[in-house]
């Protein structure tokens, strides 16, 4: 029976590895190459909502939009959220962008990654959508 159990010992060593969590350095160029990433958040209720976004990188930071989405809520209720990306995954927080230049600027950066998909939605984000800064949570979770 011991000898079973050692022989489970590696593996049960990667299993508390995965289970521990993303421990991914946030890239924010790498990242904001993927098309479409996922964000987790969660309701009022307490239940995981996953979306699929879009993502783009300026100057070396990634940001994120929604118009008035239930996702987009929740991150007002609680800044932080999971990113998922091809590459790994995130724990982070969201600081709103206010700043009329920024908010410019990563606009025109959506418009250029996502061309004509991104003028057809615009309709449905409406005219001043939420757009987040994404930061590596100050909790370190």
């Amino acid at each position: 029976m011991r000898r079973r159990i050692r022989a489970l010992a590696p593996l049960a060593g990667l299993v508390a590895f995965a289970m521990a969590g993303p421990a991914v350095a946030l890239d924010a160029t790498a990242i904001a190459r993927d098309p479409v990433v996922q964000v987790v958040t969660h309701d009022e209720d307490g239940s995981a909502r996953v979306t699929k976004i879009w993502i783009v990188a300026v100057d070396g930071e990634a940001y994120i939009r929604t118009g008035g989405t239930r996702w987009g809520r929740n991150v007002e209720r609680n800044a932080n959220l999971e990113l998922r990306t091809a590459n790994g995954a995130y724990d982070l927080r969201v600081e709103f962008v206010a700043d009329d230049g920024l908010r410019a600027r990563v606009g025109q950066a959506f418009r250029e990654k996502y061309g004509w998909s991104d003028r057809l939605i615009s309709p449905f984000r409406g005219r001043d959508p939420k757009i987040m800064h994404l930061l590596p949570r100050a909790d370190g979770a």
